[in-house]
């Protein structure tokens, strides 16, 4: 008596390949815009990073040299103050008694949401309060920040 052996079917039907490919595209169609936004709100806290490491630096030049004095980007560079970044192209101060304001603004080649804007922190030496301002969109701008300020 001859034994009949069944070759059992292997491998996937083209149906099945094909639901395959629409769900993994499906997927990326959701995946790939939030990666991007994910980007751009990493890229954008690179400036208020920065200027955090100016802020006591310059509330003290403040309180003991004034205003116009201490609020210089030479003052800043005077205390090996870091004033650029991987994103960020330049940070920059102003002064304006009693104010003196913190601009970090962006290279250029960022994510679009991010390139070339600006964020500034003003810091009120009649007040002691530090405000926030940007240019960025609202999705991607750092916490705290007045959306539609900045330079």
């Amino acid at each position: 008596m001859k034994t009949q052996i069944r070759k059992v079917q292997q491998g996937f039907t083209l149906i099945e390949l094909m639901i395959v490919v629409a769900i993994i595209g499906i997927l990326a169609a959701i995946a790939i815009p939030a990666y991007n936004d994910y980007i751009a709100k990493a890229q954008a806290a690179e400036g208020p990073t920065l200027i955090d490491g100016l802020k006591t630096p310059v509330v003290e030049l403040v309180s003991n040299e004034g205003v116009a004095t201490a609020c210089t980007t030479q003052k800043m560079q005077d205390q090996k103050a870091v004033l650029a970044g991987k994103y960020v192209s330049g940070v920059t101060l102003a002064a304006a008694d009693p104010s003196c304001a913190i601009t970090a603004t962006y290279a250029a080649g960022l994510n679009p949401k991010v390139a070339s804007k600006t964020v500034t922190y003003t810091y009120n030496s009649t007040t002691g309060a530090w405000t926030c301002s940007t240019n960025m969109v609202a999705e991607v701008a750092p916490k705290g920040c007045t959306v539609g300020g900045g330079a």
